[in-house]
């Protein structure tokens, strides 16, 4: 079985931009749902946005909306989420997950991780001036 591989987590700087990339192993990006989540220490994994397998609907969380996109490349079998003036409170491992849900069948549960089945191994998102 495929699984999600994330990459693209760095150092950076308060106000900086990153784009995180999802690459499923073995899977196609528009056979799930794709969700992005994110773990700082302490504190429980959080959703923070999440991308429809059929079309562009997305949700993204009200704390990073302004700032976070999230979208999907077929082509490239890639889902991207691109982080615009990072902030400190930005800082943790971020998850990428795979949902066989449709993001419609989620409904409010679209940032539960329990309803999703695949996950990768997170990348490290640093930020510090």
């Amino acid at each position: 079985q495929g699984h999600p591989v994330e990459s693209g987590g760095d150092l950076v700087q308060p106000g900086a931009a990153l784009r995180l990339s999802c690459a499923p192993s073995r899977i196609r990006t528009d056979w799930y749902t794709i969700g992005w989540f994110r773990q700082a220490p302490g504190k429980e994994r959080e959703g923070v946005s999440c991308i429809s397998r059929h079309d562009s609907t997305s949700y993204t969380a009200d704390s990073v909306k302004d700032r976070f996109t999230i979208s999907r490349d077929a082509v490239n079998n890639t889902v991207y989420l691109q982080m615009t003036s990072v902030k400190p409170e930005d800082a943790g491992v971020y998850f990428c997950a795979l949902s066989s849900w449709s993001i419609r069948a989620l409904g409010t549960k679209r940032f539960a991780p329990d309803y999703y089945d695949f996950w990768g191994q997170g990348t490290q998102v640093t930020v510090s001036s």
